[in-house]
């Protein structure tokens, strides 16, 4: 599908909209938009507005891991069981400790086949006692499978760690220091930014998310009976603010986000933990883990790189060869992508919304759509 008929689609898909922005180290360069934020106040979208980002939310909750890292406070590569306060292992290899090393690497041998939503009031103890939790046949660091549950885990080591809701922790962590005015689950995010709130709707106009008509949500968290998070223990249930994907970003904020990549954390991360973010764990060989289709060929923590020279890799959405850092997100009709290129000094944030779940790929494993605006053809 060439770039003007994605456009038409656009135009013509009820509730589909799309943001891109380019920059580079310094400013930004160019802002396309189209399509609307939401569909019932008639408002255009704008380069502004927050979006529930979906996974780009997990490089995220790795530079306030690093940052905790920077103080003291975590270890990488420590057992997060001694942070946890109960023992954390895959049934099947009960004498191999799990770091944070390996959840943000996606080596964990956790699954998300017992699920990683965990409302109120259950605890993610509970839910990791599930064997469906975790890959039977892979010792954890061995084997890497993109799973949403190790973003969970990695929230409540946090919690445990420090004493405070991940929520907050990130707010003070990552967004203020940064000037970004973005949050988990709308908690900590302005008035203004609640009010241009971007609504997520299915292909058919369907509202699938945040649909908030101005107002910040009774509750920010699932719960099965009441939103009580006075009596929530630190550490007990990080998944509540949906570490793995529920950050609310604009566009612009994004591109903040990826300057401060370019920057290589300058101020923000020491150098080695800079360092250490970004070279990849984990990098494909066609026998060490699931590439969804060729999809996924380098992964650090938490930080993709992209246009692997591998047999299988289908990870070029450019299609120029160049490496690229970044995260790609998915969820709720969205698609995403921040991506830098950190030796042309340049980088891209966009996002679309009403993106079909099935949507095609086009000459990578990348969808047509996400090709066209990393592309900005």
């Amino acid at each position: 599908m060439s770039a003007i008929a994605l456009l038409i689609a656009a135009a013509s898909t009820p509730g589909m909209a799309t943001v891109r922005v380019a920059f580079d180290r310094q400013h930004v360069t160019s802002v396309a938009v189209t399509g609307l934020a939401d569909r019932a106040a008639n408002r255009a979208v704008t380069a502004d507005d927050p979006v529930r980002i979906a996974s780009i939310s997990k490089l995220i909750v790795a530079l306030a891991v690093m940052r905790l890292v920077d103080q003291g406070v975590l270890d990488l590569d420590a057992d997060v069981s001694l942070q946890l306060g109960w023992r954390l292992r895959n049934p099947a290899f009960a004498d191999a400790p799990i770091s944070l090393r390996m959840l943000l690497s996606h080596q964990s041998g956790l699954r998300d086949d017992a699920g990683y939503a965990i409302p109120l009031p259950v605890t993610l103890r509970t839910t990791l006692a599930d064997p469906n939790a975790w890959d039977a046949a892979h010792k954890p660091g061995s084997w890497f499978h993109y799973t949403n549950l190790n973003f969970p885990v990695v929230a409540s080591v946090m919690e445990a760690a420090t004493g405070e809701r991940f929520d907050q922790l990130m707010a003070r962590l990552v967004f203020t220091p940064l000037k970004i005015d973005a949050c988990f689950n709308w908690t900590t995010c302005s008035d203004a930014s609640v009010a241009r709130a971007i609504v997520l709707y299915g292909t058919d106009g369907s509202i699938r998310r945040d649909d908030l008509k101005g107002n910040r949500p009774e509750c920010p968290v699932a719960a099965t009976g009441p939103c009580d998070l006075s009596a929530v223990i630190p550490g007990s249930n990080g998944a509540l603010f949906s570490p793995q994907g529920g950050a609310r970003i604009s566009a612009n904020g994004l591109a903040a986000l990826g300057q401060l990549l370019l920057a290589r954390g300058r101020g923000f991360l020491k150098p080695a933990s800079f360092r250490t973010l970004i070279t990849p764990a984990w990098r494909f060989n066609g026998t060490n883990g699931d590439s969804e289709s060729g999809f996924f060929c380098r992964y650090a923590l938490a930080v993709q790189t992209l246009a692997t020279r591998e047999e299988g890799c289908r990870d070029d959405p450019i299609g120029d060869g160049q490496t690229r850092i970044g995260h790609p997100g998915e969820a709720y009709g969205l698609r995403s992508g921040l991506w830098i290129d950190p030796r042309r000094g340049t980088g891209v944030a966009f996002f679309a919304t009403g993106v079909a779940d099935d949507a095609p790929t086009g000459k990578s494993a990348f969808t047509q759509i996400e090709e066209h605006l990393a592309k900005g053809d």
